[in-house]
């Protein structure tokens, strides 16, 4: 079996590990017979937010949420018990439907694919919340409650952010909208506060290691552990870097900076050409890959040497390669640096320039006499 055949999307996943509390939260609240109509869900991309969400989702559609709004009868009739869990069972009718995506009464809004690009958008336009309102407005098609998923929130520009805050202002009765968030200061604060928040954390190294042995059997130990090393408590992102190659992009990106504070033109063209070869359609993108981790990996840095946190040699050349950057650039200019190549990747992609050009020209910039720093 393939690392993507093993890999089960959110709304396909049964199992919620090391967010207990956060379900608990939320079927209490159905419990109690008041569900508030939005949900803020929160926290580092990859823990599991979106797989609550769709857990959420499953619960109130299996008819969970019939009595929502009722509350405990004039006679002090007894709220219903708290379960122990949102779980749905995977026999269950309702998780089939949400799986397949053709449950009638659940919307899931994510970025569009751009027709014109031929490929997914950046951000989550106007065009694509729309739906939401018309969708909230037609009657259960099974009698209970509407459910959209928006995944995530932080995608939206300013136009569809301002098209959903209308739909939070007066929701519709029985409507539940409930937003995946990796960064939710980047909403707007009239959005955050129309919400109900529930933040989760990182995963424990343990339960990331559980969960890479459960989808990725045959992965060896040797490789299991650094996996879990860098995935900083996201089982999203040690599943990601395992089926992009992302153990072998560090190695080779640590190659090229062995000589810095000088750059290599040499050893920095080699990196370029391996990360910039063609790929197939059905292949991950090296280069995408690459300046993904390039970022990731000065944001870290930039962090460690402001808080004085020695860094950490989980792949050979790493802990290396981070000294000497704090020890030239200090983490202020790691982060004015790490802010420019984004800049100039952004700039580079819209306009289509040769990848080739903009990762040399990114390396360059990390040379502490950069005449752009």
């Amino acid at each position: 079996m393939s690392e993507e055949q093993s890999i089960p999307l959110p709304r396909e996943t049964e199992e919620l590990v090391g967010h207990e509390a956060a379900e608990r939260a939320m079927a209490e609240a159905v419990a109690s017979g008041k569900i508030p109509h939005a949900w803020l869900i929160t926290g580092p991309s990859g823990i599991g937010k979106a797989t609550l969400a769709y857990r959420f989702a499953r619960h109130i559609l299996s008819g969970a949420g019939a009595a929502a709004d009722e509350g405990p009868g004039l006679f002090g009739d007894a709220l219903p018990a708290v379960p122990a869990s949102l779980n749905v069972p995977r026999d269950n009718p309702v998780f089939s439907q949400i799986a397949a995506g053709s449950h009638p009464d659940m919307l899931v809004v994510e970025r569009g694919y751009d027709e014109k690009r031929k490929k997914m958008r950046g951000e989550i336009v106007v065009d694509d919340v729309r739906q939401i309102g018309n969708f909230l407005r037609l009657t259960p098609s099974l009698g209970g409650w509407r459910v959209v998923v928006l995944d995530s929130a932080d995608e939206m520009n300013r136009n569809a952010a301002n098209a959903v805050l209308k739909l939070l202002e007066e929701p519709p009765r029985q409507a539940l909208l409930l937003l995946v968030s990796h960064a939710p200061g980047r909403l707007l604060p009239t959005i955050r506060s129309r919400c109900r928040a529930v933040r989760l954390g990182p995963l424990s190294d343990a339960q990331v290691a559980e969960l890479l042995t459960k989808h990725l059997p045959e992965l060896d130990p040797a490789s299991a552990e650094t996996l879990v090393a860098l995935s900083e408590g996201s089982i999203g992102r040690a599943l990601s870097l395992a089926a992009e190659g992302g153990i072998d992009a560090l190695r080779e990106l640590f190659r090229a900076l062995e000589s810095y504070p000088q750059i290599k033109d040499l050893a920095v063209l080699e990196l370029a050409d391996k990360w910039t070869r063609a790929t197939k359609a059905e292949e991950t993108d090296p280069f995408e890959t690459g300046i993904a981790l390039l970022d990731w990996w000065l944001g870290r840095i930039a962090r460690d040497a402001a808080s004085g946190d020695r860094p950490v040699d989980r792949v050979p050349g790493m802990a290396a390669a981070a000294e000497k950057l704090a020890a030239a650039l200090g983490p202020a200019g790691i982060a004015e640096r790490r802010a420019g190549i984004s800049a100039m990747l952004g700039r580079g992609s819209r306009l289509s320039l040769d990848k080739r050009q903009m990762l040399m020209d990114a390396f360059q910039m990390l040379a502490p006499d950069h005449a752009g720093s």
